[in-house]
């Protein structure tokens, strides 16, 4: 079972995962799909109407000697035309802008769904790269304490040592097993997690982790450009075209028509050539009210752009005030509670060697070193984690 299980682990790195991440997502390719069909579309959105064809009798008498007889007076004809709608250039480049504008709607709409991706499949990668390191020290811990065991049974056996320090002893083995098992599951979790972006049943992070630190200025100048006001510029903008199409209405339209009539031979076949022109002369009923509607749209916008303004500002500060504590709490914890339990340790082994402590007193304080080094690297990864999201999100790493 090991060795079918390292058959199918598949090391994966850190910027590999990512990289990974980028390619061959459904999502993403659907967002990709969308941003062609609106460039796509985008080329026919200021082309003039489809020509419409025209055909019929006119004049044609239905009553009097001549009743349906198509030849035997003048004005009666078989007619056939084209005609041509022609909008006013206003409303045509205002569909050109409004197609514009869902062509960069759409590229936004694909880069907030890159951004949230490579976060999700970076924070899984770190996740999986420290369970493996908590499994590996969890595990030496455990074998270091089982050592003593038998020597702990020798001490009971010779009398030594009280029968009921042996349950003390097992009762330290049961407290790193609980954190065996806590920690498998957490590396099965960011293992499903990881396959989710990568081509890997069973991946194995490989390389090295992440750097702690950032540029917490540069990415405060950043803000500006983060994918969620992107979306939220592209948003405002199509709201605009919206209301430049809108006041297009207010122009007048044009439209031409060719006809030829067909006649009897004694009076000629005839030639008819007409224009047209729209009339909005009822603005206040038709088209103000969807300019006014189209304008509230676009103030609507305008306001959530700003709230998106302040909500991403907040949340940086936010992510950047937990990146901060997390990091202090594992320099804290690894400069300064890290060598007190080290130093612990060394003096209940020095004195269980000098006669002057029990041995559970030693098996005591390797276990709590054990798990004191298993909680620095938690906060460890909380720190990695945290810097990993503020770059992934707001700064050099997202797309």
């Amino acid at each position: 079972m090991i060795a079918a299980q390292a058959a199918q682990a598949q090391p994966v790195g850190y910027e590999e995962a990512l990289e990974a991440a980028r390619a061959e997502q459904p999502v993403l390719e659907a967002g990709a799909l969308r941003v062609e069909a609106r460039r796509v579309a985008a080329d026919a959105a200021d082309e003039l109407p489809d020509p419409r064809l025209r055909a019929g009798v006119m004049n044609l008498p239905v009553t009097g000697p001549a009743a349906f007889e198509i030849d035997r007076q003048l004005p009666s004809q078989i007619a056939i035309g084209i005609e041509q709608e022609i909008p006013n250039l206003a409303r045509r480049r205002a569909r050109s802008g409004l197609a514009g504008s869902e062509i960069r709607l759409a590229e936004a709409r694909l880069g907030m769904a890159e951004r949230n991706i490579l976060a999700d499949a970076g924070g899984a990668w770190i996740s999986l790269y420290y369970a493996q390191r908590r499994m590996d020290l969890a595990r030496t811990a455990l074998s270091d304490l089982r050592e003593f065991v038998p020597v702990a049974n020798s001490a009971v056996a010779s009398g030594s040592a009280r029968p009921a320090e042996s349950l003390m002893i097992r009762r330290e083995l049961l407290e790193i097993e609980d954190a065996i098992t806590a920690i498998e599951a957490s590396r099965e979790t960011a293992q499903a997690r990881l396959s989710r972006y990568i081509a890997a049943d069973q991946p194995v992070a490989q390389g090295i982790a992440p750097s702690v630190d950032v540029d917490s200025e540069r990415l405060r100048l950043d803000l500006e450009t983060n994918p969620e006001l992107i979306l939220a510029d592209a948003e405002s903008e199509r709201s605009e075209a919206g209301v430049r199409l809108a006041r297009s209405e207010k122009r007048p339209d044009f439209g031409v028509s060719v006809t030829y009539g067909r006649r009897n031979p004694d009076f000629g076949d005839v030639v008819s050539v007409m224009g047209s022109v729209t009339l909005p002369i009822f603005t206040d009923r038709r088209q103000n009210p969807r300019i006014a509607a189209a304008e509230a749209d676009a103030a609507a916008a305008l306001a959530e752009r700003d709230d998106r303004l302040r909500g991403v500002t907040a949340r940086f500060e936010a992510d950047l005030a937990a990146w901060r504590s997390a990091v202090r709490q594992w320099e804290r914890a690894r400069d300064e509670l890290l060598p007190l339990a080290r130093d612990r340790t060394a003096l209940e082994t020095a004195s269980f060697a000098a006669g002057r402590a029990d041995l559970v007193d030693v098996i005591a304080s390797k276990s709590a070193l054990a798990l004191l080094e298993l909680e620095i690297l938690e906060r460890e990864q909380a720190a990695v984690e945290a810097a990993a999201t503020l770059r992934l999100t707001y700064g050099e790493d997202r797309p």
